[in-house]
């Protein structure tokens, strides 16, 4: 079943990891998973302290050169009948200095490892112009 606006806001903004896609200049995709936090329409993510190769990310080298950008998330159960996904489709953007302030307070509301040390990293944030999702149920 096909879910509201509403509901699909609502689902994703309860899961606790989401997938963001983004597509260099050339549309080659890259996926990877997320922690974030929602405002409205609006979806923040961090780069935080959990270990990387560099702070050089292919993720934010993607926006820089295409800002469109979709995000999922889902719930699977062996049964079926439990069975979800939202998708989130908008554009993204690079967040510096002061400007990560707001969204880095959404992500320690959510996270108490953020309430315990903030990211120091850039924020992802993502204005989302398309909600749309599937349940076997409505339940």
């Amino acid at each position: 079943m096909q879910l509201s606006e509403s509901e699909a806001r609502r689902r994703f903004a309860s899961a606790r990891v989401l997938r963001l896609a983004t597509a260099d200049e050339e549309g080659t995709p890259h996926v990877v998973p997320a922690t974030f936090a929602v405002q409205g329409d609006v979806v923040a993510i961090a780069v935080d302290q959990k270990p990387k190769r560099h702070q050089n990310l292919r993720r934010l080298r993607n926006i820089t050169a295409n800002d469109h950008v979709s995000l999922l998330v889902d719930e699977y159960h062996d049964d079926w009948t439990r069975l979800w996904w939202v998708r989130a489709d908008g554009s993204g953007r690079v967040l510096e200095d002061d400007k990560r302030n707001a969204p880095l307070d959404w992500l320690a509301s959510k996270y108490p490892q953020y309430a315990e040390t903030r990211p120091d990293g850039p924020v992802i944030e993502i204005t989302v112009t398309r909600w749309s999702g599937w349940s076997y149920t409505t339940s």
